[in-house]
């Protein structure tokens, strides 16, 4: 009896011990878990992500410049998050704004900058040296008329909940006497010949800005058979905001810009451009362009950083970026809403736009 207590004794011992070893192993795991998932999520060494130790992303001057560098500061940290989970680690992204479109367009192709907001235009100009990975989105408008009579009817112009991946150009003229005397005579009916045209001031943007001057070029084509070359008055400006203020001081009477540009201009129309009338009343439309295919988020050919993964991995950053409110906050400078995957043909029309004015200018 002594013998068989003993045994149990024993039994129930190593029992325990067992126990307390299996205990032990399964807390080891658990920390071993715990703190490997620590080091993935700050992209530690157990991470296994890709480290870039720069990326540079290059904004045309579509608007003012530090206006432009304002708004998208916060998209050094949300695109170094965001790209945390893709598999990269980025330790610093570099934001500026390039001095003209083809400054940024130099830059793509020379790999000086990595990524680049720039319109369709730019992209088809410059395609040997940049990939175009997204098209923005943005709300549709209220008017989308090819007349231009039914734009001033119709005002003022107003986003609707449809998203869209074109917009239009406009000629806008404004409350200068020429401008106000080429509204009237649109808005009676009447044509415009290429003298009304050619006897006004004109702001443009730079030769590569599909709203600013490719477009309205074509549509001056096809109407005239002239171009935005051919007439004698022309200033080109290094933003729409240098547009909107000659046009609001008289020293432009027409302005070429995108279809909602009076709408991110409403405000500054009556406070730094110190007009007493709204934009709506003063300014009117006389031209509308073909549709044109949204702005590009492209990237460098010729960047070393810049392999099929890591392009796929920047496509679903922005797009992921562009759904939250921060983001939404940032890509707003530009007006666009969203973005989605792109392909180099969406941009044909662009390229056949280009050979067009290439041969103008021969």
């Amino acid at each position: 009896m002594k013998n068989k207590f003993m045994l149990l004794t024993l039994l129930t011992l190593v029992i325990a011990l067992l126990a307390g070893c299996g205990s032990g192993s399964a807390t080891t795991g658990t920390n071993a878990s715990e703190n490997q998932a620590a080091n993935e999520s700050s992209g530690g060494p157990a991470s296994g992500n890709k480290e870039i130790q720069e990326l540079k992303v290059s904004f045309v001057p579509s608007k003012d410049p530090e206006q432009i560098i304002t708004t998208t500061e916060p998209l050094k940290e949300l695109l170094k998050k965001q790209l945390q989970t893709e598999g990269y680690t980025v330790d610093n992204v570099d934001i500026n704004v390039g001095t003209t479109y083809e400054a940024v367009g130099e830059a793509l192709a020379a790999g000086t900058a990595d990524i680049g907001f720039i319109p369709g235009g730019t992209y088809a100009l410059y395609d040997d040296g940049a990939d175009v990975i997204l098209t923005a989105t943005r709300a549709g408008l209220s008017n989308d008329a090819d007349a231009a009579k039914d734009w001033n009817d119709n005002k003022p112009t107003k986003p609707t909940d449809e998203q869209v991946t074109y917009y239009r150009s406009l000629f806008i003229t404004g409350p200068s006497e020429k401008g106000k005397a080429l509204a009237e005579k649109v808005n009676k009916g009447e044509e415009l010949t290429w003298d009304d045209l050619n006897n006004a001031n004109w702001a443009v943007m730079s030769s590569s800005s599909s709203a600013g001057y490719i477009y309205p070029t074509l549509w001056l084509q096809d109407h005239y058979q002239k171009s935005i070359t051919d007439l004698a008055h022309v200033v080109q400006s290094d933003s729409y905001g240098s547009s909107f203020a000659r046009l609001a001081a008289g020293q432009a009477d027409i302005v070429v810009a995108y279809a909602d540009a009076r709408r991110d201009y409403e405000g500054q129309w009556t406070t730094d451009f110190s007009r007493k009338g709204t934009i709506w009343d003063e300014t009117n439309v006389i031209g509308v362009t073909q549709p044109i295919y949204n702005d590009t988020i492209s990237v460098s050919k010729t960047s070393p950083l810049m392999d099929d993964a890591f392009k796929a991995a920047l496509q679903r950053a922005f797009i992921a970026i562009a759904q939250t409110p921060e983001g939404k906050e940032v890509i707003a400078v530009y007006t666009h809403e969203g973005y989605k995957e792109a392909q180099a043909s969406d941009y044909d029309g662009e390229r056949k736009a280009q050979e067009l004015l290439r041969s103008m200018k021969k």
